[in-house]
């Protein structure tokens, strides 16, 4: 007889029980508190994360930062517009503004020119516009340049108001370059930071001295406040440029090193722009009717 299946089969033996995880027993050590910020992080953390925020938001407002300086141009350029039409009228305050315009950008064309960056023309109603620069140039041959960029682009600008003068018979036109002849006479006076002393830092800066004690008369002629805010700026300008240039050593010597031939053809234009705006002034001059 064969054996049955359950005699010669022995089934396979149940698993090993597995023992249950014992837990870890408890530590000697009492637990290590977290760590606590510091004062500063707890207080600053949440402004700078929000000022993160603002930056990541608005970014845009840094790439149109350029174009952010040119409506500071045109925004100041409306004020000024606004101020001198109150007092002149439109027709003649937007011809003086362009005005100012032109003769600014002969500095920005001068400074580029030199391979620095110039900042766009910045209006102040009665005193002018100014544009900002890292510096004038690399010597005084290059600030002298800088310095009389301006007169003489700004002199074109008022001799073509001539031109428009005589092909309109409008006598506002006549005003304007009047103005203009007038406004870059006084720009070369021999005193910094005016025009003038730019040009006299390649000539003779000692000039600085004489165009500082020329301007002082013309407080009681003219009573003008911007005189006398020229001569206070003037007069600080004037002692910081010599102070500096006494003290500077051969690094200021260099600056102010300019050969003879560049001295003269310094002194050529600038005398010329003199007496070219003297005679523009008389064949413009209006006279003043009353009654």
């Amino acid at each position: 007889m064969e054996p049955s299946s359950t005699e010669w089969w022995t089934p396979p033996a149940d698993p090993p029980p597995v023992a249950a995880p014992q837990p870890e027993p408890a530590s000697a050590w009492p637990p290590r508190p977290e760590p606590r910020q510091s004062w500063l992080r707890r207080k600053l953390g949440p402004a700078l994360a929000a000022i993160a925020a603002f930056l990541a938001k608005f970014k845009s407002i840094i790439l149109l930062a350029p174009k952010l300086k040119l409506l500071t141009t045109f925004g100041t350029m409306g004020v000024s517009l606004a101020a001198y039409g109150w007092i002149w009228g439109v027709p003649f305050a937007a011809g003086f503004v362009v005005l100012l315009l032109v003769h600014e950008m002969g500095h920005v064309i001068a400074l580029r020119r030199e391979g620095i960056k110039a900042s766009p023309p910045m209006f102040i109603p009665f005193l002018g516009a100014v544009i900002t620069a890292r510096s004038l140039g690399d010597n005084a041959l290059a600030e002298a340049r800088v310095g009389l960029a301006g007169p003489v682009l700004g002199s074109i600008g008022a001799a073509a108001c001539i031109l428009v003068w005589h092909a309109t018979g409008n006598d506002i036109w006549r005003a304007l370059a009047y103005t203009g002849f007038l406004l870059n006479l006084f720009n070369l006076l021999p005193v910094v930071p005016l025009d003038g002393g730019r040009a006299m830092a390649a000539m003779a800066p000692w000039m600085w001295f004489v165009g500082f004690a020329a301007l002082i008369p013309l407080v009681f002629v003219f009573s003008n406040p911007l005189i006398l805010l020229v001569i206070l700026i003037g007069g600080l300008e004037t002692y910081r440029r010599w102070q500096a240039r006494k003290r500077g050593g051969e690094q200021s010597r260099a600056y102010y090193r300019v050969s003879a031939l560049h001295r003269v053809l310094v002194a050529v234009v600038y005398l010329s722009l003199i007496a070219l705006l003297v005679v523009g002034m008389d064949v413009t001059n209006l006279p003043r009717t009353f009654g």
